[in-house]
Protein backbone atom coordinates (compact mmCIF):
# COMPACT_ATOMS: atom_id res chain seq x y z
CA UNK A 1 0.00 0.00 0.00
CA UNK A 2 2.95 2.05 0.98
CA UNK A 3 4.71 1.74 -2.71
CA UNK A 4 1.54 2.48 -4.40
CA UNK A 5 1.41 6.04 -2.77
CA UNK A 6 4.67 6.70 -3.15
CA UNK A 7 4.55 5.70 -7.04
CA UNK A 8 1.69 7.62 -7.38
CA UNK A 9 3.12 10.68 -5.81
CA UNK A 10 6.15 10.95 -7.74
CA UNK A 11 4.05 10.20 -11.22
CA UNK A 12 2.33 13.59 -10.00
CA UNK A 13 5.43 15.50 -9.34
CA UNK A 14 7.20 14.08 -12.51
CA UNK A 15 3.13 15.58 -14.17
CA UNK A 16 3.74 18.31 -12.66
CA UNK A 17 6.98 19.30 -13.40
CA UNK A 18 6.48 18.57 -17.43
CA UNK A 19 2.92 20.67 -17.17
CA UNK A 20 5.15 23.31 -15.66
CA UNK A 21 7.74 23.04 -17.92
CA UNK A 22 5.82 22.67 -20.84
CA UNK A 23 4.52 26.43 -19.75
CA UNK A 24 8.29 28.12 -20.20
CA UNK A 25 8.09 30.21 -23.20
CA UNK A 26 10.17 32.35 -25.51
CA UNK A 27 8.54 34.78 -27.30
CA UNK A 28 9.67 37.84 -29.54
CA UNK A 29 9.69 41.19 -29.18
CA UNK A 30 10.79 44.11 -31.73
CA UNK A 31 11.67 47.49 -30.38
CA UNK A 32 10.09 49.59 -33.16
CA UNK A 33 11.84 53.12 -34.49
CA UNK A 34 9.32 55.02 -32.19
CA UNK A 35 10.96 53.36 -29.02
CA UNK A 36 14.60 53.28 -30.73
CA UNK A 37 14.15 57.23 -31.46
CA UNK A 38 13.21 58.29 -28.22
CA UNK A 39 15.74 56.31 -26.73
CA UNK A 40 13.34 54.36 -24.50
CA UNK A 41 15.80 50.68 -25.28
CA UNK A 42 16.73 50.41 -21.94
CA UNK A 43 13.75 51.50 -19.94
CA UNK A 44 11.86 48.98 -22.40
CA UNK A 45 13.95 45.99 -21.48
CA UNK A 46 14.24 47.13 -17.87
CA UNK A 47 10.44 46.61 -17.59
CA UNK A 48 10.79 42.92 -19.11
CA UNK A 49 13.48 41.76 -16.71
CA UNK A 50 12.15 43.70 -13.73
CA UNK A 51 8.86 41.47 -14.35
CA UNK A 52 11.25 38.18 -14.50
CA UNK A 53 11.69 37.62 -18.48
CA UNK A 54 14.91 36.61 -19.06
CA UNK A 55 16.07 38.34 -22.19
CA UNK A 56 17.50 35.11 -24.12
CA UNK A 57 18.40 36.99 -27.48
CA UNK A 58 18.66 40.31 -28.28
CA UNK A 59 20.40 42.43 -31.42
CA UNK A 60 19.70 45.38 -33.52
CA UNK A 61 18.70 45.40 -36.79
CA UNK A 62 17.37 47.17 -39.66
CA UNK A 63 14.33 45.89 -41.16
CA UNK A 64 14.68 45.17 -45.20
CA UNK A 65 11.40 45.34 -47.53
CA UNK A 66 11.41 41.54 -47.48
CA UNK A 67 11.31 41.03 -44.03
CA UNK A 68 8.86 43.51 -43.44
CA UNK A 69 6.60 42.06 -46.55
CA UNK A 70 6.64 38.54 -44.61
CA UNK A 71 6.36 39.78 -41.25
CA UNK A 72 2.81 42.05 -42.22
CA UNK A 73 2.25 39.51 -44.76
CA UNK A 74 -1.21 39.78 -43.41
CA UNK A 75 -1.07 43.68 -43.92
CA UNK A 76 0.87 44.33 -47.13
CA UNK A 77 -2.56 44.20 -49.70
CA UNK A 78 -3.92 47.37 -47.40
CA UNK A 79 -3.93 51.30 -47.82
CA UNK A 80 -2.00 51.86 -45.13
CA UNK A 81 1.18 49.29 -45.61
CA UNK A 82 3.58 51.59 -47.62
CA UNK A 83 3.04 54.05 -44.23
CA UNK A 84 3.65 50.93 -41.89
CA UNK A 85 6.77 49.76 -43.85
CA UNK A 86 8.44 53.02 -43.81
CA UNK A 87 7.90 53.85 -40.04
CA UNK A 88 9.59 50.55 -39.71
CA UNK A 89 12.40 51.32 -41.75
CA UNK A 90 12.70 54.69 -39.83
CA UNK A 91 15.95 53.40 -38.02
CA UNK A 92 16.80 50.15 -36.65
CA UNK A 93 14.46 48.41 -34.62
CA UNK A 94 15.78 45.83 -31.52
CA UNK A 95 14.65 42.20 -31.54
CA UNK A 96 14.53 40.46 -28.44
CA UNK A 97 13.56 36.62 -27.65
CA UNK A 98 12.23 36.97 -24.06
CA UNK A 99 11.87 33.57 -21.86
CA UNK A 100 9.58 32.82 -18.91
CA UNK A 101 6.24 30.85 -17.60
CA UNK A 102 3.54 31.87 -20.42
CA UNK A 103 6.43 34.53 -21.76
CA UNK A 104 3.64 34.69 -24.55
CA UNK A 105 0.66 36.14 -22.72
CA UNK A 106 2.85 37.95 -19.86
CA UNK A 107 4.16 40.10 -22.58
CA UNK A 108 0.99 40.92 -24.46
CA UNK A 109 -0.88 41.85 -21.21
CA UNK A 110 2.78 44.08 -20.43
CA UNK A 111 2.49 45.57 -23.67
CA UNK A 112 -1.18 46.87 -23.95
CA UNK A 113 -3.68 47.74 -26.66
CA UNK A 114 -2.24 48.51 -29.76
CA UNK A 115 -3.60 51.88 -29.99
CA UNK A 116 -1.15 53.90 -27.45
CA UNK A 117 -3.92 56.10 -26.66
CA UNK A 118 -6.70 53.12 -25.82
CA UNK A 119 -3.98 51.15 -24.39
CA UNK A 120 -3.92 50.97 -20.22
CA UNK A 121 -1.66 53.08 -18.12
CA UNK A 122 0.81 50.95 -16.88
CA UNK A 123 1.27 48.53 -20.02
CA UNK A 124 4.20 50.20 -22.25
CA UNK A 125 2.13 51.53 -24.87
CA UNK A 126 -0.35 53.16 -21.91
CA UNK A 127 2.71 54.67 -20.26
CA UNK A 128 4.80 55.54 -23.76
CA UNK A 129 2.42 55.95 -26.69
CA UNK A 130 -0.37 58.06 -28.24
CA UNK A 131 -0.35 56.26 -31.64
CA UNK A 132 -1.80 53.02 -33.10
CA UNK A 133 1.89 52.98 -35.46
CA UNK A 134 4.33 54.50 -33.48
CA UNK A 135 3.32 51.88 -30.71
CA UNK A 136 7.05 51.46 -29.05
CA UNK A 137 6.81 47.29 -29.79
CA UNK A 138 5.79 44.39 -31.61
CA UNK A 139 4.86 41.36 -29.63
CA UNK A 140 3.80 37.87 -30.78
CA UNK A 141 -0.08 37.24 -30.50
CA UNK A 142 0.52 33.31 -29.66
CA UNK A 143 2.84 30.54 -28.86
CA UNK A 144 2.57 29.05 -32.60
CA UNK A 145 3.44 32.89 -33.85
CA UNK A 146 6.01 33.75 -31.60
CA UNK A 147 8.15 30.47 -33.13
CA UNK A 148 7.72 31.67 -36.61
CA UNK A 149 8.35 35.30 -35.66
CA UNK A 150 11.65 34.17 -33.60
CA UNK A 151 12.89 32.03 -36.59
CA UNK A 152 12.14 34.95 -38.96
CA UNK A 153 14.68 37.43 -36.48
CA UNK A 154 17.04 34.65 -35.09
CA UNK A 155 19.41 32.23 -36.23
CA UNK A 156 19.19 29.39 -33.88
CA UNK A 157 22.85 29.94 -31.89
CA UNK A 158 21.22 33.55 -31.53
CA UNK A 159 18.85 32.65 -28.49
CA UNK A 160 20.62 31.31 -25.51
CA UNK A 161 19.16 28.83 -22.86
CA UNK A 162 20.69 30.21 -19.54
CA UNK A 163 19.03 29.89 -15.48
CA UNK A 164 19.97 33.45 -14.25
CA UNK A 165 20.77 33.90 -10.98
CA UNK A 166 17.75 35.40 -9.62
CA UNK A 167 15.71 32.09 -11.29
CA UNK A 168 14.97 31.13 -7.69
CA UNK A 169 13.50 34.25 -6.27
CA UNK A 170 10.98 34.60 -9.34
CA UNK A 171 9.73 31.15 -9.94
CA UNK A 172 8.65 28.81 -6.63
CA UNK A 173 9.62 25.41 -6.43
CA UNK A 174 8.87 23.19 -9.41
CA UNK A 175 6.91 26.33 -10.70
CA UNK A 176 9.27 26.46 -13.55
CA UNK A 177 12.45 24.90 -15.23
Amino acid sequence: MQANSEKKRIFAASTKNLVYFLMMETTLVLLKPSCVQRQLIGEIVNRFERRGLRVAGMKMMQLSDDILREHYAHLVDRPFFPALAASMQASPVVALALSGVDAVQVVRTMTGSTNGREAAPGTIRGDYSMSNQQNIVHASDSTSNAEIELRRFFRPEEIFDYQSGTFSYIYGDGEAK
